[in-house]
């Protein structure tokens, strides 16, 4: 697919940050493979072009030694329609194509496209992965501690879903089902709710927000997010307004680490107590409930899903 060879093109390359493309900056090079969010350099940007618009709606002039800084939006919106690049062309994702929508993501029909159609390769395809006695978790994903999973998008878009720590628990599910678009989620409130045959099981979101977008072909074959829990089995997307204390709440980098290995812990000891000939210590399997029933899907959702 050509935004995958684009990437693996630019894997070794620096990576010319947006406000640099847009010639905001003279020189600065992305570090966190454009996931804008979690840029403390685009935060910084972005909270002084607020500043000095507001500033300049209030009749002042700016303070700030910042004070001629305009958003790289702005900047790109000067040039000629057909030059203006989109900003999945500007992360190299995809060849040249000028922006239609000003730089609007949110309502852009491409944008949108894009997500549905190359998320895989493009968005969320795994840079590196941890390993914890078989449960995978790719670089740059929060973890929840009730098992779902939150990845930073474009402005304040979340994409989740659960984990693989999750799946392998509770196995296939045969539908999964979430809110419908425009509907609200809540940090710590259940969000998604599963089934395998006669058994349900809910989910805590991880972030508060709007849904913005549902996975459909979740409805009748939830066992894609079994299979392909990070990129495929992706279940909803939330526009969040309260991200910068939300993701404090969440598991990330070293403590994603900690956190696995406990649970796979209480999970063994959990194992050990029911079945004690089943708890080898090993890989932990992919579907735990389906070759071990009697530990009970209740007790499992009770202890580690936290519904």
């Amino acid at each position: 697919m050509v935004s995958t060879k684009i990437e693996q093109q630019m894997a070794n390359e620096p990576q010319p940050c947006i406000w640099m493309q847009a010639g905001i900056v003279r020189k600065k090079f992305c570090r966190s493979e454009y996931d804008c969010a979690t840029c403390r350099f685009d935060r910084a940007l972005r909270r002084a072009v607020r500043e000095n618009k507001a500033a300049r709606q209030a009749g002042a002039h700016p303070k700030s030694k910042r004070r001629g800084l305009i958003a790289w939006q702005d900047k790109l919106n000067e040039l000629p329609a057909g030059q203006r690049p989109c900003l999945h062309h500007m992360k190299g994702r995809i060849g040249f194509k000028p922006c239609t929508n000003e730089y609007r993501c949110g309502n852009c029909e491409f944008d949108q496209f894009f997500y549905d159609q190359y998320t895989v390769h493009a968005v969320v395809r795994p840079v590196a992965e941890l390993d914890v006695g078989g449960v995978k978790v790719p670089q740059g994903f929060y973890l929840h501690r009730g098992h779902a999973w939150a990845k930073l998008e474009e402005g304040a878009t979340v994409r989740i879903g659960l984990d693989d720590f999750a799946w392998r628990l509770l196995g296939p599910s045969d539908r999964i089902e979430s809110p419908l678009v425009g509907k609200t989620v809540d940090q710590n409130r259940p969000s998604i709710n599963l089934t395998r045959g006669p058994k349900s099981a809910q989910v805590l979101s991880p972030v508060s927000g709007v849904v913005t977008d549902v996975n459909p072909r979740l409805r009748e074959r939830g066992a894609i997010a079994h299979e392909s829990p990070y990129t495929d089995g992706w279940v909803l997307r939330v526009h969040s307004k309260n991200l910068r204390a939300e993701l404090k709440n969440l598991i990330i980098a070293q403590e994603t680490e900690r956190f696995l290995v406990d649970e796979v812990d209480r999970l063994y000891a959990l194992i050990e107590a029911v079945a004690p000939l089943a708890a080898d210590g090993g890989q932990m399997g992919p579907d735990l409930y389906g070759n071990l029933p009697e530990i009970g899907w209740e007790k499992l959702t009770r202890l580690f899903l936290h519904t």
